[in-house]
């Protein structure tokens, strides 16, 4: 499975993060509120989020969204932790700026990103924070059950991994 494929429709492109997107993508991520749910709420700060950029550069499987409309950078997601003995992938990491909350841009981005994983595993794992109570809504909303919890940042408490299937992926 290629972690960076281009994917893309008449609402959005996907395709591989490159490194002079850093400007366009933090002025996104400069917006505090973005992160105030999420379990690394300091992101917005940003020599947090060179260190977060970078290490989805490193990563080989980030990705920034175009808006095709204006084709203006308008978030990023990612793929990691591809387990082909386990046929699973994690998609992860996704933020979009504020404008495009409560819109169908997510559901479209993990939309494309489901169609294109479901090609080579048959499940797709989301790591969410446990406070992250819009991204669990959107799990959700978008068909993810909980099947585990994860411990991130050195701390105690689970985060929830949402999961969905091939099967009642293409049921749906």
């Amino acid at each position: 499975m290629n972690l960076q494929p281009i994917l893309s429709n008449d609402l959005i492109l996907i395709r591989p993060l490159q490194k002079e997107d850093f400007n366009d993508l933090y002025a996104i991520a400069s917006d505090k509120l973005l992160w105030e749910q999420h379990p690394n709420n300091d992101r917005y700060i940003k020599e947090v989020f060179q260190d977060f950029f970078q290490k989805a550069l490193d990563s080989k499987g980030a990705f920034v969204i175009i808006d095709q409309e204006d084709k203006k950078i308008i978030g990023s997601s990612r793929y990691y932790d591809l387990n082909i003995e386990n046929s699973n992938v994690v998609i992860g990491f996704t933020f979009l700026s504020r404008k495009y909350w409560g819109t169908i841009y997510n559901a479209t981005i993990k939309k494309l990103m489901l169609d294109y994983a479901f090609n080579y595993v048959d499940d797709v794992h989301f790591h969410v924070g446990k406070t992250n109570f819009r991204s669990q809504k959107a799990m959700e909303k978008l068909g993810g059950k909980i099947i585990g919890h994860i411990t991130s940042n050195n701390r105690i408490e689970g985060n929830p991994v949402y999961g969905i299937s091939k099967k009642d992926w293409l049921l749906k």
